[in-house]
């Protein structure tokens, strides 16, 4: 159980603690409610981008990696397409240098052409790497832009478009900034060996005198149900066909959503699991299969990804995809099987939540989805799954209806020798 401690700045900053004596560290949370959904369709890779702009300099601070080393801290930060997350720790003994630094870029970055321009260069030459440049890197663009229609979860994290990055202006960027990356759009988790009373006068003495901004009211566009399956195939130079196939889901504070994660589990996790046994033990249909959930805020995507075995189509791979599929709509579970289930999430939440850092990280998401003290019951959320819900879940999701279905295809060239020689093969 986390004990978990709460206070509200004048600003709106949300602080949630929770202290851990048996740790000589701190780790500060800083969770902005922005991600690439907040994005304009015609500039996408914004909040990205501002992942690394945050390290570029604040308006006082012209560089946060050198005090957090020099302190014997570390840093890093991630974007998905529902928030931006930052965190760093430090020994107790500096923990104000953490107040410091995160609540002077949350003023002001420095917003220097030259930081614009190095940063820039850092995630267009990201872009290529991942997704232009490399084996199967376009699929998340190809898959989003199946599945979805009107939400901006159409496009992947990076963005829709290297141009829109290219092209993105100072102006441009201080706006999207002074929109989001505001203390009343903002949460500020801390764990680690430090009191209440602590972490809540710094945070007053470093946060309190941040003004409060106007930030942009969410009103995104609602996805329509799908109601009839999408297909798409492509040609690409890649080693190996591979097949996935995307379904519509619950968001994530959705009844079903637990159900929901269990079901991708009790399909691909682990050798016992469903795909794997059949498809790629028995069967040997598949050399590789997995399925996972996008895990998003919003409506999101359960998503098995499979690479058929040398001599397997795509189609007698979907084929088989599907039979299994139908099976888990009624078909009994044996005893085991949603236990070892239930039993692997809890050992994950118990293992996950020893770490100083992972509270604090877990706590700002919970406090941002609904309240931070409801990571305490996610272990019993995951245990009250029962076998009819499971049931029902997979009725409502796999239809083909609601099924987007992708064909990556592995160009299939022969070298000329080889072709030679069956020429000359054919001529003797």
């Amino acid at each position: 159980m986390i004990h978990i401690n709460r206070h509200i700045l004048g600003n709106g900053l949300r602080i949630v603690h929770t202290q851990d004596p048996e740790t000589q560290m701190v780790a500060l949370n800083i969770l902005y409610d922005v991600g690439a959904r907040d994005e304009e369709e015609h500039q996408t890779g914004f909040a990205h981008l501002f992942e690394h702009l945050m390290f570029g300099g604040s308006v006082n601070i012209p560089d946060y990696d050198t005090p957090v080393q020099e302190a014997g801290g570390e840093n890093n930060a991630w974007t998905s397409n529902d928030i931006t997350n930052y965190h760093l720790t430090l020994p107790c003994q500096n923990a104000e240098i953490g107040f410091w630094l995160e609540s002077d870029r949350m003023l002001s970055l420095e917003f220097s052409p030259q930081s614009l321009e190095v940063q820039r260069q850092v995630v267009i030459e990201e872009f290529k790497q991942r997704h232009l440049n490399q084996p199967y890197g376009d699929a998340s663009h190809l898959v989003r832009d199946m599945a979805y229609k009107k939400h901006p979860y159409r496009w992947p994290t990076i963005g829709l478009d290297i141009s829109h990055i290219a092209n993105a202006t100072m102006e441009e960027v201080k706006n999207f900034f002074y929109r989001f990356y505001a203390p009343n759009n903002a949460i500020l988790a801390v764990s680690g060996n430090i009191s209440f009373d602590e972490t809540v006068r710094l945070a007053e003495k470093w946060f309190g005198p941040l003004p409060r901004r106007e930030t942009n009211k969410r009103n995104l566009p609602q996805e329509p149900k799908q109601t009839e399956i999408r297909r798409k195939e492509v040609t690409r130079a890649v080693p190996l066909d591979t097949l996935y196939m995307n379904f519509h889901t619950c968001p994530r504070v959705h009844p079903d959503y637990h159900a929901t994660d269990m079901l991708s589990d009790l399909l691909a996790n682990g050798r016992s699991s469903r795909l794997i046994r059949h498809l790629v033990v028995e069967k040997q249909i598949f050399s590789s299969i997995d399925a996972y959930i996008t895990g998003s805020i919003d409506a999101g995507l359960l998503q098995i990804k499979g690479t058929p075995l040398e001599g397997i189509s795509l189609e007698e791979a979907e084929k088989a995809v599907w039979k299994e599929l139908e099976a888990l709509k009624t078909e009994a579970f044996v005893p085991e099987e949603l236990e070892k289930v239930k039993n692997r999430y809890e050992s994950e939440q118990l293992f996950n939540n020893i770490n100083f850092l992972n509270k604090a990280i877990n706590m700002a998401y919970f406090e941002l989805i609904g309240k931070a003290e409801d990571i305490n019951e996610e272990v019993a959320n995951y245990r009250a799954v029962s076998e009819e819900q499971i049931h029902k879940v997979a009725s409502e999701i796999f239809v083909p209806e609601n099924c987007s279905i992708l064909f990556y295809r592995s160009e299939t060239k022969q070298p000329e020798n080889c072709l030679n020689n069956i020429r000359q093969k054919q001529t003797t």
